[in-house]
C-alpha cells in the first residue's frame, strides 16, 4: 500500500521565488492597454451569446475589435526595440 503524503512542503517551498519580477510586471504594465481592449471585446462577444445580435451590439464588437487592433498596433510600436532579458516583451 502506498501512502498519501501531503506535498504541501514542495509546492510551498518556492514561493518566494514564484513572485513576478519588477521587469515582468512592467511589461504586463506595458501590455495592459491591449489586454483591457481584449477584455472589452469578450464582454460585447460574452453579450450576444444568448441572443441574435443587433444592430448596437454588432456596432459594439465592430467597435471593439477596431480597438483590439489599435492597441496591438501601438503596442508593437511601442516594443519596436525593447529587449527584456528572459524574453519578456
Amino acid at each position: 500500500m502506498n501512502p498519501i503524503v501531503t506535498v504541501q512542503d514542495a509546492v510551498t517551498a518556492f514561493a518566494d521565488f514564484m513572485e513576478p519580477t519588477d521587469m515582468e510586471l512592467d511589461a504586463i504594465e506595458l501590455e495592459m492597454p491591449a489586454i483591457l481592449a481584449d477584455v472589452d471585446l469578450l464582454d460585447a462577444q460574452i453579450i450576444t451569446l444568448d441572443r441574435t445580435p443587433n444592430e448596437v451590439d454588432a456596432r459594439r464588437i465592430r467597435r471593439a475589435r477596431r480597438r483590439v487592433l489599435a492597441e496591438r498596433l501601438a503596442l508593437a510600436n511601442r516594443t519596436v526595440g525593447v529587449t527584456l532579458p528572459g524574453g519578456a516583451a
